[in-house]
């Protein structure tokens, strides 16, 4: 499986905790684990060419996953617009932590996209709330992490297809942690932890469940569909 890895990169640029806890940068982090389950993984960031987001980039990928934060502004539209296709026409897409604010993720999921939120390094725990689902295949029915950001409820997309995590955090909010949709022939999943200062992407659970997420999303060899005027396949009698 082919998996591209975009983000932008800033953090570890400018917060030396950040690139304490993520030398290689979060996409980094997420590459090596990935790649330690057989993947072909591929890292994009902001500040490359078309994002490293290119064409032939593109094309061959099966997933991309999506972090970003400060900058979202700064992605060009006309990058966007070809990812959007490339979900449409089939290729996952997994959204992670802030994300939830991109151009991507708003434009696909057609909402604001916005919630409350808080950071001040709290415990968060994740209840697996669809215990058939894949993406928690191997899990016990919650996991939790010793400090993250907080993010809660309204969180403003559509109605989840899917529902496959719900976050509780000491601080009393619930949110929506895990949800899936599709649109077009793509696969889309969200999933909220991943706060910047914290080693999260280092936690075994949060491993499993990108690793399970990648398998997925890929959407191999899925039909071609023929749109607009067509042939007809049998022969048809004219009556009248």
């Amino acid at each position: 499986m082919n998996i591209v890895i975009w983000n932008e990169n800033r953090h570890e640029k400018l917060n030396p905790r950040v690139a304490e806890i993520y030398p290689k940068g979060i996409h980094g982090a997420i590459a090596e684990f990935l790649r330690e389950a057989g993947h072909d993984v591929t890292t994009a960031t902001l500040d490359e060419p078309e994002h490293g987001l290119t064409d032939q980039v593109l094309a061959e990928a099966d997933v991309l996953l999506w972090w970003g934060h400060l900058a979202h502004d700064e992605v060009e539209q006309a990058i966007v617009d070809k990812v959007h296709q490339r979900v449409l026409a089939g290729m996952g897409l997994i959204v992670l932590h802030s994300g939830h604010f991109s151009k991507i993720f708003k434009q696909l999921m057609g909402t604001g996209c916005d919630l409350k939120w808080r950071e001040v390094g709290e415990r968060e725990r994740l209840w697996v709330v669809d215990p058939s689902h894949p993406i928690v295949a191997g899990l016990d029915s919650y996991f939790e992490l010793e400090q993250e950001e907080m993010y809660g409820e309204h969180f403003d997309v559509p109605t989840p297809e899917e529902l496959v995590f719900i976050s509780w955090f000491e601080g009393g909010e619930v949110f929506r942690s895990g949800a899936t949709y599709r649109r077009g022939k793509g696969k889309i999943f969200y999933f909220r932890p991943g706060h910047e200062t914290y080693p999260t992407y280092h936690n075994e659970n949060i491993q499993k469940v990108i690793r399970n997420a990648v398998l997925w999303a890929a959407s191999p060899g899925a039909p071609e569909h023929q749109y607009g005027h067509v042939e007809p396949i049998e022969s048809i009698s004219r009556k009248g």
